[in-house]
Order: structure tokens, then sequence, then C-alpha cells
């Protein structure tokens, strides 16, 4: 049985496919370092969020990750989670249909999903979110307390 994990972890969740290894987890770990940034340059005394990149699957099978904000990274094609959301978050940005960014725009739950059709549009995506959305989902994720469901619960 898995163990809770501790509050104050932002998940980054990239894809298990070859291809999400190969493109979108090094893409992961520069948004990760983005995000670690930012929280260093804010003016906060507390001790920042841990930002962890993990597999899509991990996430899914892990039920109390899921109180935890997390942001999907890749399309529903190579992201189980993306493919999982695609339904349920609305878009707070689609360009054109080549990139997306999905999440909840009053940020109830701390999920979004960053995506394009290829890397290259994934990359301009993830930049998307950095400068756009970014500050307020950190601002958000200050504040939040997750609260840890019952494993027979879905996602």
């Amino acid at each position: 049985m898995a163990t809770e994990p501790r509050a104050g972890l932002i998940l980054i969740v990239v894809g298990s496919a070859l291809r999400a290894e190969e493109v979108d987890r090094p893409l992961g770990y520069f948004l990760k370092q983005r995000i670690e940034n930012a929280l260093r340059d804010r003016d906060d005394e507390s001790d920042p969020p841990q930002v962890l990149v993990i597999a899509d699957f991990r996430w899914i099978h892990d039920q109390p990750l899921h109180a935890l904000p997390t942001i999907s990274l890749g399309g529903p094609g190579v992201n189980a989670l993306a493919h999982h959301w695609l339904e349920d978050l609305p878009y707070s940005l689609r360009i054109d249909n080549h990139y997306y960014i999905q999440m909840d725009p009053d940020l109830e739950m701390l999920r979004a999903s960053i995506w394009g059709i290829d890397n290259c549009t994934t990359q301009i995506a993830v930049y998307e979110f950095v400068e756009k959305f970014l500050p307020r989902f950190l601002d958000r994720t200050a504040t939040y307390v997750p609260h840890f469901t019952d494993p027979d619960d879905t996602f």
C-alpha cells in the first residue's frame, strides 16, 4: 500500500511512451527548473514546494497523488493522463489547433495539461504556460491544502 504523499509537492507528469520519454521528459525537467526558479524568486519565507517529474502511470495508479497540484505535459497520444483529462479540463488557451493549455480557470482544482501536436508546439505551449499561467498557478499552490481521498475514489 502506498503511503500518503506529503503536502508541498508539485507534480509534472509526462508520458511513459518511448517518444514521451525521449522528448517530453527533458521538457518536464526544463519546466521543473522554471517552476523552481519562480518559487525561489518569491519573497515567501516558508519552504517552497518540491517539484517532481513523474510518469503518467505512476500518477494514475497512485491515488494519493491525485490530491496534489499536477501539470500534465505532452499530448493525449503519448500521455495517458493528458488523454484522461482531454474531456474534463477546460481550455485556457488553444492556438490554431497546434497547442493547448487546459486548466480550471478558477484553479479550484490545481490541474493543468500542456501539449501540442508535436514536440516543437509542446515547447511553445510550455513557454506560454510559464509566461501567462504559472504565476497564478503558484499563487494558488501556496494556499492550497490537499485533501487526500479514499483509495476507492476515481480520478
